[in-house]
């Protein structure tokens, strides 16, 4: 039997554990490369023709 590690993901195999670093580099990487953990939203101007024309 193999021997079992303990992760953050509980109990698993060196090579589970291994794929599961892995991973968590990639999405880390991937969510860097996109900015998804960014805390400014990115905005885009307003068109004219979605602003409001105040009446006058």
């Amino acid at each position: 039997m193999a021997k079992m590690i303990n992760t953050k993901y509980g109990y698993v195999t060196p090579q589970e554990a291994e794929m599961d670093a892995h991973l968590d580099k990639w999405m880390k990487r991937r969510a860097k490369q996109h900015g998804a953990f960014s805390l400014e939203k990115k905005r885009r101007k307003q068109h004219a023709k979605d602003k409001k024309m105040p009446l006058s």
